[in-house]
This record gives C-alpha cells, structure tokens and sequence, in this order.
C-alpha cells in the first residue's frame, strides 16, 4: 500500500497532467475552427469544380484522344496509396483510423497479385504503417514546418504524384484521408484520383454544352488541377479532423484525470485518518501503561 507522500505526489502529477491536457484541449478548440472553416469553405468548389469535370469526362468517353490521366495506362497492376495522417499525435483515433483503412486496402491489393506503393503525408501514418509495409514505401512527405495549409502545399504534392504517373511508375493513385463531419465523428475515406473519377449528385441537372476548344484539350489542362484540389480538400478535412479528434480525446483524459485525482484523494484521506487512529491508540495505550 502506498504511503502519504506517494499519494501526495501522485495527485500533484496527475493535476499537472490535466492542466495539460486542458491546455491541448482548448489550443484545439481553437484551432478547430479556422480548420473546419476552410473546410466546409472548400467543399461547394470542389463540388462544383467535380461537377464541371464529370460533363467534360462524359463527353469524351471512349475517346482516343482523351487524356491519360483520364483514360489511365490500361492497366490496374501498379497502385500509388497516398496515406494522409498528422504530424502530430494524442489526437485519440484518428492516424489508426486511417492506417488501419489504408493497410486493409494494401493487403486485399497484394492477395490479389498486384503490386502497391505507398507514399505518406505526415509522420504519424508513415509510422503506423512502415511495420507492416515498410518494403512497399516510395517516398514521404513531411509537413510539421507548414503552420497554415495552403493551395501550394497541394501543389508539391500533386506534382510529385504527377510526375511518377509521367513516369509510368504506376497506373492507379488513391487518396487515404478523414472527412470531417463535427467534432466526435471523422469519416476514414478511400478516393481515387488517378485515373480521375468524379461523381455527381443523381438529382444534379445535366446541362449540355459546346466547348471550344474540345473537350479533350480542355480536360488536359484542367486534370492536373484536379489532383491538386482533390489533395487540397483532402487535407484542409484532414485538418479540421484532426483537431476535432485532438479536442475529443483532450477532453476525455481530462475528465479521467480529475476521476482519478478523486479516487486518489479519498484513498490519501483514508490512509491519513488511518495513521492519526494508530498514532492515537499508540499515545493512549502508552498512558494506559504508566
């Protein structure tokens, strides 16, 4: 049984300990705000930008002039994974959450005889992985120096992409992030982006246009694009996603921090009441003797 000064010291740590995580707490709350702001901000152009690009696609399907990154190589044999996680942890589930999708993806791809690479954004998904598939690791990118996420962050990455599907270093290229949907929930998400796929909603109204120049010529300029903003948007919801998790989990351990300090007091008070009752009988069977 732990003496008074172990339980002393004990609670003393573990307040430290819960002003911490009510530091994180709170850092995060803020935080999570201007991440789900530009979040929820990216979504209409995405959509809509997908929309625009689903009517362009649907006009040159089946086209031979249609671009590569559209069309693909003819083959699903080399698959890029781009595992988007945080640089940082105590963020409760969220880089497992992503992980785990991610690896189960790799697996179910390797059972069936085809080859996969995998590139990270952010060291927690890099580590998380590298146990299982660190033999399938191509390359990583590293983030912890970006304060403020910016189109150009989405920009580097698509390029590097870019130019290994230029390469023809693979055929099909897939996004792995968490799409934010509040503070308690964040949605582990697959997306290929190469060959491009854009969906629209069923009740969307389709509008036939002429385009000049084609259709083709048009998509070939704007596809790249497209990369980057399916990994912009990616990442601004991997943000707001992380802090929301980061928020969640601070504020769970600070709730058992404070459980636990009472149940240390209540153990500190007793063991104190413990010793002052054999101190007394101690003093009073020494009386009891003279």
């Amino acid at each position: 049984m732990p003496n008074l000064k172990d339980l002393k010291n004990r609670i003393a740590s573990v307040k430290s300990t819960r002003k911490i995580t009510k530091a994180m707490q709170m850092v995060a709350a803020a935080k999570l705000r201007r991440a789900q702001d530009a979040a929820e901000a990216s979504r209409p152009y995405t959509e809509r930008f997908n929309a625009v690009m689903a009517g362009l696609a649907a006009g040159s399907a089946g086209s031979e002039a249609a671009p590569k990154l559209l069309s693909g190589t003819g083959s699903d044999q080399v698959h890029l994974l781009i595992v988007m996680t945080a640089e940082r942890g105590l963020c409760g589930g969220f880089n497992g959450n992503i992980a785990k999708l991610a690896k189960s993806h790799a697996q179910k791809l390797l059972s069936d005889g085809k080859t996969v690479k995998i590139l990270t954004v952010g060291k927690k998904g890099r580590d998380a992985i590298k146990r299982d598939l660190g033999d399938h690791f191509v390359g990583h990118v590293d983030l912890s120096a970006v304060k403020r996420l910016g189109y150009a962050d989405a920009q580097g990455i698509a390029k590097d992409v870019l130019g290994r599907f230029d390469a023809t270093e693979f055929d099909i290229a897939t996004i792995f992030f968490a799409r934010f949907e509040n503070v308690v929930t964040q949605h582990p998400t697959a997306q290929q982006i190469i060959p491009a796929k854009f969906e629209t909603a069923e009740d969307a109204e389709v509008t036939l246009y002429d385009y000049e120049p084609s259709e083709e010529e048009i998509l070939a300029d704007l596809l790249p694009r497209g990369v980057a903003t399916a990994i912009f948007s990616a990442l601004l919801e991997n943000a707001a996603s992380e802090q929301g998790a980061r928020m969640s989990a601070m504020d769970n351990a600070t709730r058992n921090a404070g459980e636990m300090i009472d149940k240390l007091t209540i153990q500190y008070n007793r063991s104190r009441q413990a010793v002052i009752t054999n101190e007394l009988i101690e003093i009073i069977s020494g009386a009891e003797a003279l």
